[in-house]
């Protein structure tokens, strides 16, 4: 098995269905080399998507392969096994007229979309309005806002959307 880490884009993992999980900072990963026990180990990636291998050293793992750092000078044809033993958390906001409003973590590899971090912040209360609910998405270091009608998204009349780590969901108070 070969495990690459590639930056993450962001808006592309917003519509994109569910491929193979990308390796994240503060992914907690075992790394196991067949037959080189001794180059058994329990890694943290960094935040700038480094880790220390033995005999290699700190590496940053973007766009290369385990497998490929010890097979250039140290192994030949290492068969190397990456399990991820403790993902990265993962997390969105909701504010406002739920019932339990405050920061919902979810696993990475399973994703979450409007409706489920509203049904896990305990659903809507009675003063809400769903028909302009809020999601702030920052995407490239720029803040995008859009409003939602969640009704909509309850009759089965427009898609669920998916959300990006740090969204922050925004469920205002209706005017009565």
């Amino acid at each position: 098995m070969c495990a690459t880490i590639h930056a993450a884009d962001s808006a592309s993992k917003a519509t994109a269905p569910k491929a193979d999980y990308v390796l994240q900072p503060s992914d907690l990963l075992r790394i196991e080399v067949f037959q080189e026990e001794d180059l058994k180990q329990e890694v943290r990636i960094s935040q700038e998507f480094s880790i220390n291998l033995p005999l290699i050293g700190r590496v940053n793992l973007q766009g290369r392969t385990i497998r490929d750092l010890y097979n250039k000078d140290y192994l030949v044809n290492p068969q190397v096994t990456v399990t991820v033993i403790d993902y990265a958390k993962t997390s969105v906001n909701v504010l406002g007229s739920v019932n339990n409003a405050g920061p919902i973590q979810f696993p990475p590899e399973q994703g979450m979309t409007l409706m489920d971090a509203i049904t896990k912040a305990g659903g809507f209360n009675r003063l809400a309005d769903k028909k302009k609910v809020a999601l702030t998405r920052t995407v490239d270091g720029k803040t995008e806002r859009t409003l939602i009608n969640t009704e909509d998204i309850l009759k089965g009349t427009a898609k669920d959307i998916p959300l990006l780590k740090d969204d922050v969901i925004n469920v205002p108070e209706s005017l009565l």
